[in-house]
């Protein structure tokens, strides 16, 4: 401010000096006129005029410096004041929420705020000295940021509503166009992208609370109190009036209706603005059509923010036909008793005043043994014996004291034996809260429990010789520890490989195989003489044997050997078979029943390398094994890096009495390692070993990927189902995983099938679970494998509503010659059908398998019944690739 001041104040101090200088140049002049005569002239001219005129010259250029100084001066002082102004509307623009772009007259941009170059993604480097408004749509349209031609733009921009410019990320800007006197233009580019959404979600919640209340039943409108106008009404009270809702709207009770209906409005929203508690109900009559009705009505006054009445909602309903009301009510009453009759439980109601039973239903006459007509009126001491009722009677009376419900398992005597009933109690309190009634519900769950007893039982045993399995041994092998611990007991655990089953399966089929496996299962039982055998996995038997070792396990083994010397005679066929031997004593091999049976593993490997039908016992060395298992470990890691891995599908089909009528609904991917020098491995070997190391996630990852895209490339939708390890649930986001592949293949989520085992959810049963259900919000199908094989329980399908269920192999294979599988197998049918659950059957060999499946109503069928697992190539006609079927046929 001060040089501001000094600035303006310099003019004073030039005009000034040049006074001075005037005056000083100007006194000796005169003091040489007066006091001095000089000696010569110069010339004719005197001298005084001569430094007159030089000394005014001087003032004169002087003053004109000045003059120039304070020009100059001013001018800066003008051009730093209009910097200023400058910089402040620049910052000012620059910190607006909308992009501003102004032009000339010519359409040359003269200003662009940085909140337009952010809105679009363009930097202050793109804009060029002359640029016109064409140049920057040019720049935008080629950034991708404009879809619209020029001439439209300047149009609808130009138009009052403005333009709406949707950009690549989903915001929405409006812009808007404006002309200004001089020529020029100014454009402003606002982000509207919140309002657009608040306004959709408004728009979508008024449409859909007109929606609720056009489909009420009874007659809505709503008024403004202020001039008594209607502002809605719903579809029930135009159809009551006969107006639509336009004619309503806007309108007050005297334009819409006779003058006697209108009184009677107007009277009944003075009484409801009135009413201290904001509700008024009444009734009055109407006329309607020429006619007389009578309309119940609630009037509601709706206050705004500030407390003060500004709507009258109106709710009315016509209540002339009283009498078809009690008919409906009689009819409503039917109708209950209807449903009453067939629900499939037992109902009965009992009196607590005197225990007298007031109504049965049909199912309760199994309970009742009798007409339920005839026990109504009857107590528990006319119907039942003196023992059951003295039983029932204290059951009730414990019921109606706790006041709840009270549950129960117990056995009743039927017309068709004991059976067994879960029967709930509940008490029914009057208006003063004292118990009024006893409802009573016998549900027969014999069936039920059989059924689990079943499930329970295949939880711990192989299916298809009913040998206690994996899980089963170990918890022996654990109780057998605990008893032997501080004593000086010895016992031997024998892990026994049945030699040949592989070359029988080849050369007779799996059928026959399995029936092989059960003839050695019931000879290995026999010499054991009542100790504990289990089949651990395919091929793989374990045995407990005590006493003195190792000589007791070397017998053993001598004797189970001896007794699958002679042939077995199966279809008519004679099959012979061996067995190879590993032994592990307990407690020198191990301190624990994963350890015994490890090392009782590592020494059958090694009987095995040696010689097939030897016997080994564990040796310390033999731990060369899992050195050999680390080398198959690196080379897996590697297949995956080098693409050794390759995937097979088995094809599934609907459950039809002919193969050819079993059309296919999908695949089940299977992978495949073609090792570059042991040649093909089995999965049997590979895959336990990728489970154990982890190497399962990211082999799991791979499976996933290449099976999607394949079955993306199919013509047919049909299904594909990959298995999911649970590793992969406990490590990563599997639940992204799947959502990116199905994203990055294209794959539709409904035609994805996750199998998965019950060792997800034993693991973490929680988190397992709401994994698996942030997997089914994707859309994609979840099924159960293995079920039956290993800890299935029915408390897993109750937590999570599986799409399928897949039946293990173990229990197909024996229909036919096994009436406990066929039971098992129709039990878990009618289980998945019960919980609204398909049912896939695996292992699928047989004409007959796949008619008893047909006929039992199972859903679908794997096996190699209908095709093996197989390059997809080979299944080209089945997935709709028509044209590569015929170019091979042309081409082979």
């Amino acid at each position: 401010m001060a040089e501001k001041n000094w600035q303006e104040g310099s003019m004073l101090p030039i005009a000034v000096q040049a006074v001075v200088c005037l005056i000083s140049a100007v006194a000796p002049s005169r003091a040489y006129a007066d006091g001095f005569t000089p000696a010569s002239y110069i010339g004719a001219l005197d001298p005084n005029l001569v430094w007159e005129g030089l000394i005014g010259g001087i003032v004169v250029c002087a003053f004109l410096a000045a003059l120039a100084l304070w020009i100059h001066s001013a001018l800066r002082r003008s051009r730093r004041s209009q910097l200023r102004r400058n910089a402040f509307v620049s910052s000012a623009m620059n910190n607006l929420n909308q992009g501003v772009v102004m032009t000339d007259a010519q359409r040359r941009i003269i200003f662009c705020n940085d909140r337009y170059l952010e809105i679009y993604g363009l930097a202050r480097s793109d804009l060029w000295t002359g640029m016109t408004g064409y140049d920057i749509l040019g720049l935008r349209r080629k950034r991708g940021v404009l879809g619209v031609t020029d001439d439209e733009f300047y149009e609808k921009a130009a138009s009052p509503n403005g333009l709406i410019t949707e950009l690549p990320d989903a915001r929405a800007i409006l812009v808007k166009y404006f002309i200004l006197p001089n020529g020029g233009s100014v454009a402003t580019h606002l982000d509207v992208s919140e309002q657009r959404k608040l306004s959709r979600q408004l728009a979508s919640t008024t449409q859909f609370l007109e929606t609720v209340l056009d489909n009420v039943p009874a007659c809505v409108a709503a008024k403004n109190i202020e001039d008594g106008r209607y502002i809605f009404a719903n579809s029930a009270y135009g159809r009551f009036w006969g107006f639509s809702r336009d004619q309503v709207v806007g309108k007050n009770a005297r334009e819409l209706f006779g003058p006697k209906s209108a009184d009677s409005i107007e009277a009944t929203d003075r009484a409801a603005l009135l009413a201290p508690e904001g509700q008024y109900r009444n009734e009055f009559e109407v006329d309607v059509d020429q006619a007389r009705r009578m309309v119940a009505s609630t009037r509601i006054v709706v206050r705004n923010e500030s407390n003060k009445p500004e709507f009258l909602l109106v709710v009315f309903e016509d209540i002339t036909d009283r009498q078809s009301l009690s008919m409906e009510l009689e009819s409503t009453k039917k109708f209950l008793e209807l449903v009453v009759d067939n629900i499939p439980v037992a109902l009965i109601v009992e009196q607590v005043r005197d225990g007298r039973y007031l109504l049965a239903n049909r199912s309760a006459e199994t309970i009742l043994n009798r007409r339920r007509e005839e026990a109504t009126g009857l107590t528990a001491s006319d119907i039942f014996n003196a023992k059951e009722a003295k039983l029932i009677i204290a059951r009730d009376e414990a019921a109606i004291k706790k006041r709840g419900m009270i549950t129960e398992e117990h056995p009743i005597s039927t017309k068709d034996g004991l059976r067994l009933f879960l029967t709930r109690r509940a008490t029914v309190l009057n208006d003063v809260g004292e118990p009024q009634y006893l409802i009573k519900t016998h549900e027969d769950v014999t069936n039920r429990r059989q059924t689990e007893s079943r499930m329970a039982h295949m939880a711990y045993h192989d299916g298809l010789t009913d040998l206690p399995n994996r899980a089963a041994f170990l918890q022996a092998l654990t109780q057998m520890i605990e008893a032997c611990e501080g004593t000086d007991e010895e016992f031997a655990v024998l892990c026994v490989d049945l030699d040949g089953l592989k070359e029988v399966n080849d050369v007779f089929g799996h059928a026959l195989g399995d029936k092989l496996l059960i003839e050695v299962a019931q000879r290995f039982q026999d010499a054991a003489r009542g100790g504990l055998v289990a089949r651990l996995s395919g091929d793989e038997f374990g045995l407990i044997i005590d006493g003195k070792q190792p000589e007791a396990g070397l017998a053993l083994a001598q004797q189970l050997g001896e007794a699958l010397a002679a042939e077995f005679h199966i279809d008519g066929r004679a099959v012979r078979a061996g067995i190879t031997t590993g032994m592990s004593i307990f407690p020198h091999n191990g301190p624990d029943g994963a350890a015994l049976l490890a090392n009782a593993g590592a020494a059958l490997f090694r009987a095995k390398q040696k010689s097939r039908g030897t016997i080994s016992l564990y040796q310390p060395e033999m731990d060369q094994q899992i050195r050999d298992r680390r080398v198959l470990h690196q080379d897996l890691s590697k297949a995956i890096k080098n693409g050794e891995l390759s995937l097979a599908f088995q094809p599934q089909g609907i459950a039809r009495d002919s193969v050819a009528e079993s059309e296919i609904i999908g695949f089940e991917a299977l992978a495949r390692w073609q090792h570059p020098v042991r040649g093909q491995v089995s999965p049997a070997e590979f895959i336990p070993i990728a489970e154990e190391s982890g190497l399962i996630v990211e082999m799991g990852e791979w499976i996933l990927r290449e099976a999607c895209r394949e079955a993306a490339s199919w013509p047919k939708p049909l299904q594909v189902a990959v298995n999911l390890s649970p590793a992969q649930f406990m490590h990563g986001d599997v639940v992204g995983l799947v959502h990116s592949i199905l994203i990055e293949t294209g794959l539709a989520p409904g035609r994805l099938e996750l199998e998965i085992t019950e060792g997800v959810l034993i693991e973490d049963f929680d988190r397992g679970l709401a994994l698996l259900r942030r997997l089914k919000a994707l859309g994609v199908r979840i099924s159960m494998d293995d079920f039956g094989s290993g800890y299935s329980s029915l408390s897993y399908l109750q937590a999570f509503p599986f799409d399928k269920i897949k039946i293990d192999r173990a229990f197909i294979i024996n229909l036919g010659r096994n009436p406990q599988s066929a039971a098992i197998v129709r039990a878990v049918i009618d289980l998945g059908h019960g919980l609204e659950m398909s049912i896939i059957a695996e292992g699928v060999e047989t004409i007959d398998q796949l008619a008893f499946l047909a006929r039992e109503g199972c859903d679908g069928v794997q096996g190699y019944l209908l095709g093996k697992p197989l390059p997809i190539g080979q299944y080209a006609g089945l997935v709709g690739r028509v044209e590569a079927m015929e170019l091979a046929l042309k081409t082979g």
